[in-house]
């Protein structure tokens, strides 16, 4: 009775902190009279709350920007190249340039989305993708091209990694999985029908005497300004600020998070020590290693699809082209989902990520060990089973072990720009085809050495981490601190337990 008293005074001491300190004010544990059945079925109810006002919109926005992204190569298909006399290596110097900003610019977006707050931060930079799409409609040459992808890249830089990073300040860290999972589906859905949408607005080829090429950009950038424009009604701000919900639902989100121990459902300002606290973070540079090892296979898988369809042999439509591939990323996404999902039970994001892995590397030997366009189609299941599940994944695994509101926002940032900068990579290994032995073979390695090999060494070292902390050994980093000095620590309390 007295330990269950003195949890009921620290709730109370959470829950009306002042504003002197720099905290919002917040009621006490609404629920603490209730049986814990009766408080699970609140939480039931206000988990599927969250998930209906924050997952359809930003899932919606995400669809928007990976198709926004990669429709410049249904642009190529429709004529750009021919219209701006691109070489191959301009036409490739165009794909490059947009990961270039993207990923240089990704790691201080999620500071900018704490700062100017997601219902600010998000539609400036849905506005100013859609601004660029646009312009890429009135280009005249290569150098207009290059501009417009280098502004693209530059303001959509801060819609992935601060998706996720914002959702990881609403769930649970054995529910963000999932949530992630469910976001990132979006850009295999954009692939199931990115095309036949760019069929369908190439069909007003001439029309005010602009090319079928050009009204792919000019209607996807004017739909992508509307929804900018929409959405500082769409968006909400963390659990401090939303406005939808009642001071009660606040209560019970924060003291959720709190018993996740996430410290970061405090509200933090920003010092420049959570930058050097994520430097210093060796979980981070090895995220690094992992992420690059799924998220360039990823950009190339697009690139070489189209030809394996093509090679099948059958006199196909355009349609029918882009109705096959859309199976690949169909069961892509279902698995996306299913992993997040059983990661966020087991919390094994680590195993999952081994095993997922093993099934890229497969699909990848048999491209390069076949030359039977049936077997090869086959083959690009496997290569998308084992690249699409292992992002979020690997994101939900990386956002699990970081705790600090800013500190996880800065590390995500680096963990995700330096996977998307290996996007370059991926713009400039595939030639020499069909059969694209080079490409197909730097990609194999990378999801062996880099997704594989990383996230067996991560496994391992948290697995260790987490043994020393149950043996006490950690315990020294505590001694002498107060309540508070201890909570800021973060992932370095001793007992914080790492997710393996």
């Amino acid at each position: 009775m007295e330990h269950m008293s003195n949890d009921k005074e620290k709730e109370s001491s959470d829950g009306n902190r002042s504003h002197a300190e720099g905290e919002v004010d917040l009621p006490t544990d609404p629920d603490s009279h209730l049986s814990p059945a009766e408080r699970a079925e609140i939480d039931r109810k206000l988990l599927w709350k969250l998930d209906l006002k924050l997952l359809p919109w930003l899932c919606f926005l995400y669809l928007l920007a990976f198709l926004d992204r990669t429709n410049i190569g249904n642009a190529k298909i429709a004529g750009l190249t021919d219209d701006l006399n691109l070489t191959v290596p301009s036409y490739n110097a165009t794909l490059t340039i947009f990961f270039v900003s993207y990923a240089v610019f990704e790691p201080i977006t999620n500071i900018l989305l704490k700062k100017l707050r997601p219902s600010i931060f998000i539609p400036i930079i849905i506005v100013g993708w859609g601004a660029s799409m646009l312009g890429m409609g009135f280009v005249k040459n290569w150098d207009g091209l290059m501009a417009a992808r280098w502004f693209l890249g530059l303001t959509e830089a801060g819609l992935f990694p601060g998706i996720n990073y914002y959702l990881s300040c609403w769930y649970r860290r054995d529910e963000f999985g999932l949530r992630a999972a469910i976001f990132f589906s979006a850009a295999a859905l954009s692939g199931s029908f990115g095309g036949l949408l760019a069929a369908a607005i190439e069909l007003m080829d001439g029309t005010c005497g602009i090319r079928g090429w050009a009204w792919i950009f000019i209607l996807e950038g004017l739909v992508t300004i509307i929804v900018g424009l929409i959405s500082p009604w769409m968006v909400h701000d963390f659990p401090h600020e939303a406005k939808f919900l009642s001071e009660v639902d606040r209560a019970r989100v924060i003291r959720r998070l709190k018993q996740d121990n996430q410290a970061s459902a405090d509200h933090e300002s920003f010092k420049i020590s959570y930058l050097w606290d994520a430097m210093k973070d060796w979980k981070m540079w090895l995220g690094m290693v992992i992420y690059m090892g799924c998220d360039m296979p990823l950009y190339a898988f697009s690139l070489f699809l189209p030809t394996i369809i093509s090679g099948l042999g059958w006199n196909t439509t355009v349609v029918r082209a882009q109705l096959m591939s859309v199976p690949p990323y169909a069961v892509a996404a279902i698995l996306t989902v299913v992993i997040g999902y059983v990661a966020d039970r087991t919390r094994a994001r680590g195993l999952c990520n081994i095993f997922i892995s093993v099934l890229g590397v497969a699909g990848f030997a048999m491209l390069l060990g076949s030359e039977d366009p049936a077997v090869q189609y086959a083959a690009t299941f496997l290569a998308a089973l084992g690249i699409y599940p292992c992002i979020s994944n690997t994101i939900s695994w990386v956002a699990n072990n970081i705790e600090g509101s800013y500190k996880r926002g800065v590390v995500l940032g680096f963990v995700i720009g330096w996977g998307n900068l290996n996007g370059v990579v991926s713009s400039n290994v595939y030639f020499n085809g069909p059969r694209f032995s080079e490409g197909h073979g730097i990609i194999m390695g990378y999801l062996a050495v880099f997704l594989f090999g990383g996230s067996v060494l991560m496994s391992f070292l948290l697995r260790r981490e987490n043994n020393k902390r149950r043996r006490g050994e950690r315990d020294h980093w505590v001694e002498g601190l107060s309540d508070k000095e201890v909570e800021k620590l973060g992932d370095q309390r001793p007992d914080f337990v790492y997710t393996v």
